[in-house]
């Protein structure tokens, strides 16, 4: 499929499972209903129309032959999570997190360029790259959205954290299936053909997908995002080394260096 299907996938098939998050919270926890208002459905609006176009950059990057400096500037989220937490919500990381953020970004962007040539014109070059743009756009939605998140989960006020984090990734996913359906009508109908043909492929990414989502709104709901998205960055730890155990692939000095910068990162943020 194109990448308006791969970005569907992402959120059409999440939500019945996002509906069950709601359910089992209510029905199994005895938790109550949370009750939105207009401040979290702005919010909503904001962080799904971010997530959607973060994640149509970051699917179109994988398009080109070589997107890894583009996914390495798309990882730069945790930064700018920071800063739009700080023009939206009024939330300043302290000293020690910035620290933190920062090293956990530059081990994961030594991660994604690890099989480029390392030299000052091709740095040069890679700022000013279209995949690098592109990166850097992904990141700025990524970071916007996960504000957003934030912002919309604590603007319901209860009545627990989880269904707070359970409403937002609920409204929010119905909103991005319903848009992204409608886009397709409109415009691409031979995509849900596609979409239909790989629905089983497509269920499982749609139950990750909304399981990750949970977790990070969950963590969002009680932490700042930009600490969240910074702790996140061990992700990459594990994706390296799935590739290294499943692939067989050979490491090199840079990929060490770059999962060392992310333990350290997490180590200085968690510590301090």
């Amino acid at each position: 499929m194109g990448t308006t299907g791969a970005t569907f996938v992402r959120f059409g098939f999440g939500l019945p499972f996002a509906v069950l998050f709601v359910l089992g919270l209510y029905f199994l926890a005895g938790i109550p209903f949370a009750q939105p208002n207009g401040t979290f459905l702005a919010w909503v609006l904001v962080g799904g129309l971010g997530q959607i176009g973060a994640q149509f950059l970051l699917i179109y990057l994988f398009s080109f032959r070589n997107f890894a400096v583009g996914t390495a500037y798309s990882r730069t989220e945790p930064v700018q999570a920071a800063i739009f937490g700080l023009i939206f919500i009024g939330e300043l990381a302290g000293p020690g997190a910035l620290i933190a953020i920062a090293i956990t970004v530059v081990g994961v962007m030594l991660i994604s360029v690890a099989h480029v040539p390392m030299n000052w014109r091709n740095l040069f070059a890679s700022l000013v790259s279209r995949n690098a743009l592109i990166g850097l756009a992904s990141g700025t939605l990524f970071g916007v959205s996960a504000v957003a998140y934030r912002a919309a989960s604590l603007s319901l006020g209860g009545p627990h954290f989880l269904m707070q984090s359970a409403t937002t990734l609920l409204y929010t996913i119905s909103f991005q299936t319903v848009l992204m359906l409608g886009w397709m009508l409109w415009k691409d109908r031979g995509e849900i053909a596609r979409i239909r043909l790989a629905w089983k492929p497509a269920l499982f990414t749609g139950l990750v997908g909304a399981t990750a989502s949970f977790g990070w709104f969950t963590a969002m709901t009680l932490q700042q995002a930009a600490l969240v998205k910074a702790l996140a960055q061990i992700e990459m730890i594990f994706t390296f080394a799935s590739s290294v155990y499943f692939f067989r692939e050979k490491i090199n000095r840079t990929e060490i260096a770059g999962c060392a910068l992310i333990v350290a990162g997490i180590l200085v943020l968690v510590l301090l």
